[in-house]
């Protein structure tokens, strides 16, 4: 099995909608166990520029967010079909999306 870490962040207020989706499409899968993950919480900023249409703040003016960072690993396989669902799922135009291959140890 070829794994990969995928690593999102989303609202606090829309996590667990997110988690529970992409746990739902299969990452997050260890052993006898599923929807494992991992969460810590910060603060994202950005600028949303002419053309935007952000789901948080308005373009033209900077916006800090109280996001979750969370993380799966994830079996290469089910990977394009867990990124579709966190892309329906979040709440944002542009998601913030990591994968990173994993060593199989």
């Amino acid at each position: 099995m070829s794994l990969v870490k995928i690593i999102v962040t989303v609202p606090e207020s829309d996590a667990d909608t997110v988690r529970l989706a992409v746990g739902n499409a299969g990452a997050g899968e260890i052993g006898n166990y599923a929807h494992c993950s991992f969460s810590a919480k910060g603060v994202g900023r950005f600028y949303p520029l002419e053309g935007a249409k952000p789901a948080i703040g308005k373009v033209g003016k900077s916006e800090e967010v109280l996001e979750e960072r969370i993380e799966w690993t994830c079996d290469r396989t089910k990977l394009s079909a867990v990124l579709a669902v966190i892309r329906k799922a979040h709440p944002y135009e542009e998601p913030v999306i990591d994968v990173y291959p994993l060593e199989n140890i």
